[in-house]
């Protein structure tokens, strides 16, 4: 008979286990391969891999070599991609969410269909989308009339841009619509009784009250954009244009590719470092803000 105090750590053991086997151990062990010259020269014995210290660290942020160059490149490029992703994901997602916050004929349909790309597998709508943005075939083209190469050179940062968006909005216009429910109807009435507009009641009422989930959202969108594999890889491939070459996909080619792994394991760990300070500094930035009256 287990007691009562025993069943909540044994109910919790399983989570606790795949967290550790998932997530924890993987990093300590990049973390690990960080500090040794671990190429393709030493795969199969990773226990004779000289041991480099900080040096795979020194080669990645040297802006001066090439590698390093590359990174910071790549880098750029992947905040610029996760600015904009976040804006227009947050954007549609609260414009679906503002749209069909009142009830009309239709309504649970339009959510349905809102809620498609979030549903749908990664691979089946990045897939769909390679299809559409071909030159010769693609619909896209078709449809603008264009003769574009979408999937190299220039154009093809607007479409990784366009898909991610069009994966990510249905998450945020989820998140913000069940948000919107907790609002006070009293609220939205009360303007609408003082004649506030629609741009007033939305910028005054809806917005800080809406404000705990943003902060949310904001950086889970953010968090899972900076690091997004899957779409650029089934996108793109293995080698993805210079113009949209992300980190995660910088990361794996130093990794797979040329096969250093030590190297690609401190880039790795760069990444996570980065999104650490980010995390902590937006934390404490929306805390102090909201510490700050009249913030």
């Amino acid at each position: 008979m287990i007691s009562k105090k025993r069943l909540p750590y044994l109910l919790l053991a399983p989570a606790v286990v795949a967290e550790l086997a998932i997530h924890v151990v993987p990093m300590l062990a990049g973390l690990g391969m960080s500090l040794f010259r671990l190429t393709q020269f030493f795969l199969r014995d990773w226990t004779r891999a000289p041991f480099a210290g900080l040096g795979n660290f020194a080669v990645a942020v040297d802006v001066s070599g090439p590698v390093g160059a590359d990174l910071l490149r790549s880098f750029c490029v992947t905040l610029l991609y996760a600015v904009l992703v976040v804006t227009g994901s947050w954007g549609l997602g609260v414009l679906g969410a503002v749209l069909l916050r009142r009830p009309f004929p239709g309504r649970g349909a339009l959510r349905a269909l809102f809620l498609v790309p979030f549903a749908l597998p990664v691979f089946t709508g990045v897939i769909t989308w390679s299809f559409m943005l071909q030159r010769d075939t693609g619909l896209v083209n078709a449809v603008l009339g264009a003769d574009a190469f979408w999937l190299i050179g220039a154009d093809s940062f607007t479409s990784l841009v366009v898909v991610t968006i069009w994966r990510s909005w249905s998450f945020a216009f989820l998140t913000l619509t069940a948000g919107l429910a907790a609002v006070p109807p009293e609220l939205h009435e009360a303007a609408d009784v003082d004649g506030a507009g629609r741009w007033r009641r939305f910028r005054s009422v809806t917005l800080p009250q809406l404000a705990p989930v943003n902060r949310v959202l904001v950086l889970v969108l953010f968090l899972w954009t900076f690091n997004e594999f899957t779409t650029p890889y089934t996108l793109f491939g293995k080698v993805a244009p210079e113009e949209a070459s992300v980190l995660s996909i910088h990361v794996y080619n130093a990794s797979f590719s040329t096969w250093n792994l030590g190297l690609g394991s401190a880039m790795s760990v760069l990444l996570l470092l980065f999104l650490l300070l980010v995390s902590l500094g937006y934390l404490w930035l929306t805390s102090r803000r909201r510490r700050v009256p009249g913030v």
